[in-house]
């Protein structure tokens, strides 16, 4: 993809209120430690994270992402009627339906004229979302976009530390790493046509994705059924009150869907199958060695064609933002680019991984500190779950 005629106006960004340590993440799940004779500071010392930030309970994601919405559009001088197209690109939304780009766009108060959806791809959701909007712009269809995000790790984070601490399982803390790198935060892209644009500055040059979606399943983060975990707390409150031999029974009538002989047991068995089968708990599950080895892989192949696609070499890129993972992460990607770690900019240490969130937010974060500055050849680094991997040039 190559765009003549397209900016990245303004990037508004909202952080989260509340400040959570590692240490603090950890004294929660420190009986998990203690059982498997874990010491504190692991977290830190695997991820490079020392803390990340939180919404309130309850706080309504378009919220945030209206509150980076306005910084952008203020920061460009844009009316929201201006907007030919809002889009909420985060992996986090409301409601299955409506849109939450809806509630954004209310809170926002843009023309009835304005397009308004979500779109959804793991953590390149807002890159994903820029290029639709550069893609509307060049063919005619826009000439200013609005992307928005906004992210939530506090729920996912407080219901692994309930798992972790009631299992202490080995496997599923390992599992639990990237969870547990989360943060939140909201941001804003605004995408605009040389027409509307009133700097012409952050040029967007183009782009490549690729794709290796035999991964899919590595990393995941959805909704699942409670009863498994329901059974477990049956059996386990049976067998600490009656003894190992009603318990084995509850176990035997639950797994095979038989009636229980005591009708004790059999109100539990028709409490927990019946009345828990339909309820659903959020989940987050990362194969992380599998990730950073295919990512490492499809992202330098989509390196080499990104680098191709516009006839540059490593050295011609001034500076880099990457996806915000960890320190294992980035310093692997890094080198297998064979770019040197001070083209690159992160944000991972404070505020964690933040999803969609992450790499805009870190680019305005960039530029707030001199380290984008006017002229500069910058790569936008993106890769997600899925496996996906996008990579754009931007001159800024």
């Amino acid at each position: 993809m190559r765009y003549s005629r397209v900016h990245v106006e303004a990037i508004g960004y909202e952080l989260a209120p509340v400040v959570v340590s590692t240490a603090e993440l950890e004294g929660r799940i420190a009986p998990a430690y203690d059982a498997l004779g874990m010491k504190p500071g692991q977290l830190e010392l695997l991820t490079g994270i020392s803390e990340r930030r939180w919404w309130e309970p309850g706080y309504p994601l378009s919220e945030g992402a209206a509150a980076a919405g306005r910084k952008a559009l203020a920061a460009a001088d844009v009316a929201p009627d201006e907007l030919d197209v809002v889009i909420y690109a985060g992996v986090c939304r409301e409601n299955f339906e409506p849109a939450t780009a809806c509630a954004v766009a209310d809170r926002l108060g843009v023309g009835s004229d304005t397009a308004v959806y979500d779109l959804s791809n793991a953590c390149l959701g807002v890159l994903n979302g820029v290029v639709d909007v550069a893609n509307r712009i060049e063919l005619g269809q826009a000439r200013a976009g609005l992307v928005v995000s906004a992210e939530t790790a506090r729920e996912i984070n407080e219901q692994t530390i309930d798992r972790v601490v009631r299992t202490k399982s080995r496997e599923l803390f390992t599992e639990s790493l990237a969870t547990f790198t989360g943060g939140s935060g909201a941001v804003g892209v605004l995408v605009t046509s040389d027409e509307v644009s009133r700097e012409k500055r952050r040029r967007l040059v183009g782009g490549v994705t690729k794709a290796a979606p035999q991964h899919h399943a590595l990393c995941r983060w959805g909704l699942e059924t409670i009863l498994p975990g329901a059974v477990d707390v049956a059996v386990g409150a049976v067998d600490k009150v009656l003894g190992p031999g009603p318990a084995a029974l509850v176990r035997k009538g639950i797994g095979r869907g038989q009636d229980l002989a005591v009708g004790a047991t059999a109100l539990l068995r028709q409490g927990v199958d019946f009345g828990l089968r339909h309820l659903r708990v959020p989940f987050m599950e990362t194969h992380a060695g599998e990730v950073l080895k295919h990512g490492v892989e499809l992202g330098n192949r989509t390196w080499q064609a990104f680098l191709a696609k516009f006839g540059w070499r490593p050295e011609y890129l001034d500076k880099v933002i990457c996806h915000q993972v960890g320190s294992q992460h980035r310093d692997t990607v890094l080198a297998a680019l064979g770019i040197p770690p001070e083209k690159d900019y992160s944000t991972f240490p404070f505020l964690g991984n933040i999803g969609t969130v992450s790499l805009p937010l870190t680019a305005a974060l960039a530029e707030e500190r001199d380290f984008l500055r006017p002229g500069d050849r910058v790569g936008w680094l993106g890769i997600g779950s899925g496996l996906n991997c996008l990579m754009l040039g931007i001159e800024w």
